[in-house]
């Protein structure tokens, strides 16, 4: 990759020496926190070559391909920080370890947001707003409710992120203003207090959506956030609620469950740059309002590279059947015919630390709930792929959905509501990043990446009655042929008579 220079000729400069093999000029690229600004590239010009188009745009300077981002920073952060090949996770400078076991879902929602952890009067204050924020319009239940019965969670939450914006003129900058966020980075008070209030009501209702979008599947209705609990112990409640005559307090979810819940928030509250919180921040570059962004993070999420990653956990073991067909399917994965989940992972390329934590939490939820039969499966896979050098060699250790979907299948969570249960937390982490964009001092851009154009050059339009049947021909280059049923497959066959009686 590049010639090692002897250490006697060494001497520090923070930068990097280009050559542009085409013209021979040397550029200096100032290197700033371990990178180089891409901007600087553009200024590197030269004639076009003979194998240069002009799409290409050679005279106008380089571009930098990265194709999925795979090494390219997008912005400057102060909130959380990953360290793939040593398992280091840090919110704000906290090890994440420390945060599970010592603090609270809040508690480290606020350090996210605000950017250090909460004096006691501070918390009380963050959390009960968060709490008296819960209830939602009671228009929402028309809204849930036009759903179709089997229509899944992650459809219905999406969509409810948007609508809730619909309630909040005030937080729309296109209404208000498109400075209405931004100026709070100047010190504005009233922007600040506005910031604040849509963050207390994103997290508040998050849960209550989440939960209506529970209860809509079960038939049930819809049940008002209870007070005096805890977030975790309310959003229980709000999904396993029968009777207004329930008594409160014997219905209390357990607090084992309640437990494990907000220590798997605090877990996937935030995870840096990922597909999410990427889109959140795409989304608020062109500055709408925080319930759109959030609902376009919601989306990316929805995807099953993203959070469905624990979902696939338990349909392999369920595939796997027993611990003796674990040997046989690790062969197969082994030979590609398989797909191994839970296990590697994009960042970490030794171990997830948050699997650690997450094994101690399964082991107490399954002492309360009882041992999942897909429990000697998983560990049996669990301690196969360890000591396999295969891989061992390839640093494919369990991550955190490894175990997250067990712990959500024992507490009784349907597959399809698990990313539900990813997203609620992971809202913290979205707004985190938007307050961050914000509030930036620089002011925010609208992200508008570059492409590399391959397409055609310059092509003259051709009349409809001059063009061949054939001018494109291959897989995806023209509309499918589909299948028709029911109405449409018998209106089709009734024009089709139609026209066959016409000719006659």
């Amino acid at each position: 990759m590049g010639k090692q220079l002897p250490a006697s000729e060494l001497k520090r400069v923070e930068s990097l020496t280009v050559v542009d093999n085409r013209t021979g000029k040397e550029y200096t690229v100032p290197i700033t926190h371990n990178s180089i600004p891409a901007n600087f590239f553009k200024g590197i010009r030269a004639a076009a070559g003979p194998n240069d188009r002009p799409e290409d745009e050679t005279e106008r300077g380089l571009r930098v391909a990265d194709k999925g981002f795979l090494n390219t920073a997008v912005m400057e952060s102060h909130i959380t920080y990953i360290d793939g090949d040593n398992g280091v996770l840090r919110y704000r400078g906290y090890p994440i370890e420390q945060l599970a076991e010592r603090s609270s879902f809040l508690e480290v929602s606020y350090l996210l947001i605000y950017g250090a952890l909460p004096s006691a009067s501070q918390l009380s204050h963050f959390t009960s707003e968060v709490l008296l924020h819960g209830p939602i319009h009671s228009d929402a239940e028309g809204f849930f409710r036009a759903f179709r019965y089997d229509a899944h969670p992650m459809s219905m939450l999406t969509s409810a992120f948007a609508y809730l914006g619909s309630y909040y003129g005030e937080a729309n900058p296109s209404l208000q203003g498109q400075d209405l966020f931004t100026k709070a980075a100047k010190g504005d008070s009233a922007a600040l207090q506005n910031m604040d209030r849509q963050i207390f009501r994103l997290i508040g209702k998050a849960t209550t959506l989440a939960a209506m979008a529970y209860r809509i599947r079960q038939g049930r209705d819809f049940v008002v956030p209870p007070t005096g609990m805890s977030y975790t112990e309310s959003f229980l409640y709000q999904l396993d609620h029968l009777s207004p005559t329930d008594h409160l307090s014997e219905l209390k979810p357990h607090p084992a469950l309640a437990k494990a819940l907000d220590i798997l928030f605090i877990l996937h509250a935030d995870h840096e740059m990922n597909a999410s919180s990427t889109t959140v921040l795409q989304t608020g570059s062109s500055l709408p309002d925080p319930f759109s962004a959030v609902a376009a993070g919601c989306a990316s999420l929805y995807g099953p590279l993203h959070g469905g990653a624990n979902e696939a956990v338990i349909r392999m073991l369920v595939s796997i059947g027993s611990p003796k067909n674990v040997p046989a399917f690790l062969e197969a994965v082994k030979k590609r015919q398989k797909v191994l989940s839970g296990f590697g992972h994009r960042v970490y390329k030794t171990s997830d630390p948050r699997s650690f934590i997450i094994r101690k939490v399964a082991d107490e939820v399954f002492a309360v709930t009882g041992r999942d039969p897909l429990l000697d499966t998983a560990m049996a896979l669990h301690d196969a792929a360890l000591n396999d050098d295969y891989f061992i060699s390839r640093k494919l250790a369990p991550n955190v959905d490894f175990w997250s979907g067990l712990i959500y299948r024992a507490m009784g969570f349907p597959m399809d509501f698990f990313p539900v249960l990813f997203v609620v937390p992971r809202v913290v982490g979205w707004i985190a990043h938007w307050r961050q964009m914000m509030l930036s001092p620089s002011g925010v851009k609208i992200w508008r990446p570059r492409q590399l154009y391959l397409g055609p050059s310059t092509r003259d339009y051709v009349p409809l009655e001059e063009r061949s049947s054939s001018l494109q021909v291959g897989i995806g280059m023209e509309p499918s042929v589909i299948e028709h049923s029911g109405m449409t497959k018998r209106r089709k066959l009734a024009e089709a008579a139609g026209k066959i009686n016409s000719k006659l």
